[in-house]
């Protein structure tokens, strides 16, 4: 079944965590214990209502104060799709949490407090999903029972987030509004009839129909080899493969690659996925491909078409979302791990901080704190096969680790 991950953001009481457990309790997605923990919770704080946001918020400290600190993953199907919802927390504090549950998403929920409209967070975290070439962005403008259902209110808040999108860099991104209140369930799962003037589609209906080719970015195909399969069995005695995902574009049988970093060539004699031979690997399939030429291939080499080569250097710029306690300076050490590779890398310039508000960017700092994002420059001590994060976006993305401590000081989108 076809698996579609989904990052949320939202400010304090955007009510994120409520749609959230509004969807799971409206495709009866809920279990029975759940739901009745929700019921005696929600009774014992004398709510007239079901508190869903209890549905997400697994944290003590998030449950206490109702806010969102760590990054949840919720999981549930439809007869149609599996869904997984990178629940990502929106204060300014936390934006490494939020680029975490993004980076790895297909599509994502921006929420709008329809009393508030467009606010300093909502441009944070547009921008985040911009940074991160999130391909399907719906707007969900919530707690529309507490503006009247106001369809001009609705269209307020979407021309001043309409304003906000002209200053986007990525331009394929789609950008969706829908009018939801996730309290009263209006327009999340079922179609309200308080607002009937609303002529789209509701937000499960959306992520229904959404395609796998409008949501996953193409670029030029990338097979990173995770893994050489030798069997060296009576029947596959000679067998000699190379496992790995496709990512980008397509590769076929008969086509001529070149292996990276060793430029030799060959040309892809089989696909096999398991047991099974294919003419062509489609983007983001998980295959074993087979060459014609008896040529050195070892895991974090990389496979990709002749006349299409990557940029192969020890230098590189990059936007870096900053993670650590740990300042980043210039000269200091850290590992890149690009793919399936690791390697030295030392911090060369500082280019500039970005304001992930759009309100332009710092050039008087000299070290990134936590939760910073900023222009800087690697110097590498061997060369690594990048595309741009534009252009690719697995390929044009890393993580930086400390040596000391091994932990993941940030990650990085190659210019």
């Amino acid at each position: 079944m076809e698996v579609l991950k989904i990052a949320t953001a939202g400010s304090v009481d955007d009510g994120k965590s409520t749609l959230i457990g509004r969807l799971l309790y409206d495709t009866k997605s809920l279990t029975d214990d759940k739901l009745e923990a929700i019921e005696k919770t929600s009774k014992q704080k004398g709510y007239d209502y079901l508190d869903f946001s209890l549905a997400t918020d697994g944290l003590v400290a998030e449950r206490e104060q109702g806010i969102t600190i760590d990054v949840a993953h919720i999981y549930y199907s439809t007869p149609n799709k599996s869904y997984i919802i990178a629940d990502t927390p929106g204060h300014v504090e936390y934006t490494r949490n939020m680029v975490t549950g993004a980076s790895t998403s297909q599509a994502a929920i921006i929420l709008i407090d329809a009393r508030k409209g467009v606010i300093e967070q909502t441009n944070r975290h547009f921008f985040i999903n911009n940074l991160l070439r999130i391909k399907d962005v719906i707007v969900a403008i919530n707690k529309m029972d507490l503006v009247d259902y106001s369809e001009e209110r609705y269209n307020e808040i979407k021309a001043d987030f309409e304003e906000l999108m002209s200053k986007r860099d990525y331009q394929d991104q789609k950008i969706t509004f829908i009018p939801v209140s996730a309290l009263k369930g209006d327009n999340v799962v079922n179609r309200s009839e308080k607002m009937a003037w609303y002529k789209g589609q509701t937000l499960l209906e959306h992520f229904e129909e959404l395609d796998r080719k409008d949501i996953f970015n193409v670029g030029t195909p990338r097979f990173p080899v995770q893994y050489v399969i030798r069997p060296k069995t009576e029947e596959y005695h000679d067998f000699r493969g190379f496992a790995g995902k496709v990512y980008g574009g397509e590769l076929s049988v008969g086509d001529e690659v070149v292996v990276l970093p060793s430029m030799t060539k060959s040309k892809i004699k089989e696909i096999y996925f398991y047991d099974k031979k294919y003419k062509t690997a489609t983007r983001r399939s998980s295959v074993t491909i087979t060459l014609e030429d008896e040529i050195n291939v070892s895991r974090g080499d990389m496979l990709v078409k002749a006349g299409d080569l990557p940029t192969i250097d020890k230098q590189f710029t990059a936007t870096v979302s900053w993670m650590d306690s740990q300042n980043l300076t210039v000269g200091s050490k850290y590992v890149v791990q690009h793919g399936v590779n690791k390697v030295l890398a030392k911090v060369e310039n500082i280019h500039h901080k970005i304001n992930p508000d759009y309100s332009g960017i710092d050039t008087s700092i000299n070290a990134l704190g936590m939760n910073d994002i900023a222009q800087v420059t690697f110097r590498l001590n061997k060369p690594i096969f990048y595309d741009s994060f534009k252009n690719h976006r697995t390929n044009g993305s890393f993580i930086l680790i400390d040596n000391q401590s091994n932990t993941t000081a940030g990650v990085g989108f190659i210019n």
